[in-house]
C-alpha cells in the first residue's frame, strides 16, 4: 500500500523544517507541504477546511470543540508558543505607565479571538486587575482595511467592540494617535519603524515574562497541529504518526540550535539566550505532549471560557486525539 498523499499547511519554522525537506518521515504519509502565514492558514482551515493536516489557532480550535463542530482533531504539537508580554503596544504620550492605566483606553485588535489576545486579556485581568470590559476594543485590519473574525462570536454584553472606521487601518490609527494602543501577535509597523510615540507597555518584556514564568510555570501555547477528523476515522494511525514525526523534527532543530560553533540563526547572543532560557525553564523548554503542558492548556481554557469565547468550559483532554495522550515504552 502506498503512503497517503496529504496536504500539510504549517509555518516555516526550524522545528518543522526537517519534515518539509524530508529528513524526517511521517509514517505512512507522503506530505504535500505548504508554508503559509498563520493568517492564511487559519482562515482557509476554519472557513473552508482546506487542508488535510494544518497548524491551527488554539483559540479558534477551542471554539470549534466547545460548539461540538470540530472538523479537525488536534495533536499536542505546539508549533507556536510565545510570552505575550511583547504583544501590548501603547501610545507613550497617553499616560500609560502600567497595565492598570489601560482602563478606559481604546485598544486596537485585529480579531478578538486570537490566541495571543486571549492570553494577554487573561494575564491583564488575573495579574493586574484589568478586565476585558474595562477596555474599549477597536477591531480592524492591521495594514489593510477590514478584517473579519474567522469564526462568528457571541461575546458578553459588557464587552465593547467598535469597528475601525471604513478605510482605516489599526497601524495608521495608532500612528496618528486615534487609538491608545494595540494588542496582537504581530508588532504594528509604526513600532517597527521607530515611531517616537509608540512603545511597549512592558518595556523590559523579557524580565516581565521571566517573572511571569517563575510565578506560573506557564509558557503560553498559541498553535496546535490538527488533522482532518474524517481522515483520522479512516486512518487511526495518523495522530500518533504526526506526534512522533514532529517531535523528532523539533529535536533536530534543538540540536542544531545548540551547536554554536557556527550559529544556525541570524541573531547575536544565541548562546547567552539559550542558557538564560534553560536556567529558567529547564532543558525541554519547548515541550510537546500533554503531560508537561496540561496546566498551560488548563489556564488558557479558563481564560477562553471566562472571556465568553467558548460556550462551555472545554476540558484539556477534549482537545486531542486519545491516541496522543499516552506513549509506548520499552
Amino acid at each position: 500500500m502506498s503512503d497517503l498523499k496529504l496536504s500539510l499547511a504549517i509555518g516555516n519554522y526550524d522545528r518543522t523544517r526537517a519534515i518539509v525537506d524530508g529528513r524526517v518521515k511521517i509514517d505512512g504519509v507522503d506530505p504535500v507541504p505548504m508554508l503559509l502565514s498563520p493568517e492564511e492558514m487559519f482562515f482557509r482551515a476554519f472557513r473552508h477546511e482546506a487542508f488535510d493536516i494544518s497548524e491551527l489557532s488554539l483559540s479558534s480550535y477551542s471554539i470549534s470543540v466547545a460548539r461540538g463542530s470540530p472538523h479537525y482533531v488536534a495533536v499536542p504539537v505546539f508549533l507556536s508558543r510565545a510570552f505575550r508580554h511583547t504583544s501590548v503596544y501603547i501610545r507613550t504620550d497617553r499616560g500609560i505607565d502600567r497595565p492598570e492605566d489601560l482602563k478606559g483606553k481604546r485598544i486596537g485588535i485585529a480579531e478578538y479571538q486570537l490566541s495571543a489576545n486571549v492570553w494577554v486579556r487573561g494575564i491583564l485581568e488575573e495579574h493586574f486587575g484589568v478586565k476585558p470590559s474595562d477596555v474599549i476594543w477597536v477591531r480592524g485590519g492591521m495594514d489593510t482595511p477590514g478584517r473579519p473574525e474567522k469564526i462568528a462570536l457571541t461575546l458578553p454584553d459588557d464587552i465593547t467592540i467598535e469597528p475601525a472606521p471604513e478605510g482605516a487601518t489599526l497601524n495608521a490609527m495608532l500612528e496618528a494617535g486615534e487609538i491608545d494602543g494595540f494588542i496582537g501577535p504581530r508588532s504594528p509597523r509604526c513600532f517597527a519603524e521607530g515611531h517616537p510615540d509608540v512603545g511597549r507597555l512592558f518595556r523590559d518584556s523579557i524580565g516581565a515574562a521571566e517573572n511571569y514564568f517563575r510565578q506560573t510555570r506557564i509558557f503560553p501555547v498559541m498553535h496546535v497541529l490538527g488533522v482532518r477528523r474524517s481522515l483520522v476515522e479512516e486512518y487511526p494511525f495518523l495522530p500518533t504518526a504526526l506526534l512522533k514525526a514532529f517531535s523528532k523534527s523539533k529535536k533536530l532543530a534543538e540540536e542544531a540550535l545548540s551547536d554554536t560553533s557556527a550559529t544556525k540563526v541570524t541573531m547575536p547572543f544565541v548562546e547567552d539566550t539559550l542558557n538564560r532560557a534553560r536556567v529558567l525553564m529547564g532543558a525541554d523548554s519547548w515541550s510537546y505532549g500533554l503531560g508537561a503542558n496540561a496546566h498551560v492548556l488548563d489556564k488558557f481554557l479558563d481564560y477562553h471560557f471566562a472571556q465568553g469565547l467558548s460556550p462551555r468550559r472545554v476540558q484539556v483532554e477534549e482537545l486531542f486525539h486519545p491516541s496522543t495522550l499516552e506513549a509506548y515504552s520499552l
